[in-house]
């Protein structure tokens, strides 16, 4: 029996009623059904990244959020776009996770990447979010690519999402990230 793939959510939204978080709550409940399981983890607690930090110490907040991403067999980032990008507190996550460069647990960690928001749907940040991801060496799923467009229209009163084809599309994405993982599990 092939055991459950296991994926840490990440979302570039601090906001408690996040359009992003309820996004990857929805790929939560999807990812059950494809053998897959989404631990959804937030940003809140990490510091603002300062090297003089590691002289002292990483942080607990660092340590704790560093080993949830290496036990994780993929990353799923969903991230806002702001002014064009991707959130400050994504990136300084990213940041951390990039520490120590010799050491880097994202090098070779399978990646997939979508964002809810406005009238493009957070494409530019998407974009901004791979070239890290890349300078990371990370493995990232190339499509299919889900960019939520007006994506309060597609929420229930109760933050859900409804629209069944954004939930297939989560899916599909779900189940190339799931073959990434073996893929590279078959290589290990």
């Amino acid at each position: 029996m092939e055991r459950t793939v296991n994926i840490l959510g990440i979302s570039g939204s601090l906001r408690e009623a996040s359009l992003n978080t309820a996004l990857l709550r929805t790929a939560q409940a999807i990812a059950v059904n494809e053998g897959m399981a989404i631990d959804i983890t937030r940003l809140n607690g990490l510091p603002l990244y300062n090297e003089d930090d590691e002289k002292l110490g990483v942080p607990r907040s660092v340590v704790e959020f560093q080993a949830k991403v290496r036990e994780a067999d993929a990353v799923l980032f969903a991230t806002p776009e702001y002014n064009f990008s991707i959130p400050g507190v994504l990136k300084n996550a990213i940041d951390w996770l990039s520490r120590p460069p010799e050491q880097t647990i994202t090098s070779g960690k399978p990646v997939a990447i979508m964002g809810a928001g406005g009238r493009l749907g957070t494409a530019r940040a998407q974009y901004h979010l791979r070239q890290v991801c890349g300078c990371l060496s990370m493995n990232t799923v190339l499509r299919p690519e889900i960019f939520v467009i007006n994506a309060w229209e597609k929420l229930s009163p109760d933050g859900a999402i409804d629209d069944q084809t954004l939930k297939s599309q989560i899916s599909d994405m779900l189940r190339a990230l799931k073959a990434l993982v073996l893929n590279l599990r078959a290589y290990d």
